[in-house]
């Protein structure tokens, strides 16, 4: 009867474990998903004379134009719209990936998933880091 007891202490314990191991993922994504939708891109143009913020799902949420941008071309304007809202996604992309790292530890797989999917929308140009597509 004794090793009864012990087996079903242990399938308890491991019942237990298991239980907190999830609540422990449960709390850390939830903290995780707190923290990237508080969180922006911003980047500004090389001669600063556009400035884009996006938001947490890499919308344009902000643009500013300085006065210098009427003595340029309207094409030579949207160039650099253009490219300074990819800036701001890289710049989302940076503080994501420092944030999930952080969050839930660089060998987890779901954090890589959601760093991948991000990086994908993101910059759709661009595959994961070590070239995987």
């Amino acid at each position: 009867m004794w090793a009864d007891e012990a087996a079903l202490d242990a399938a308890t314990r491991r019942l237990d474990e298991w239980e907190s191991s999830i609540a422990d993922r449960a709390a850390r994504a939830q903290a995780l998903s707190a923290r990237t939708r508080a969180l922006t891109g911003t980047a500004r143009s090389p001669d600063r004379t556009v400035e884009v913020t996006v938001d947490a799902t890499g919308l344009l949420v902000d643009l500013r134009l300085d006065e210098q941008t009427r003595q340029h071309p309207a094409a030579h304007t949207a160039r650099q719209i253009v490219a300074t809202t990819r800036a701001a996604h890289a710049d989302l992309l940076r503080q994501l990936t420092e944030a999930t790292t952080q969050t839930l530890g660089d060998d987890d797989p779901a954090g890589r998933a959601i760093v991948d999917g991000y990086r994908r929308r993101l910059d759709p140009g661009q595959g994961p880091p070590d070239g995987r597509r």
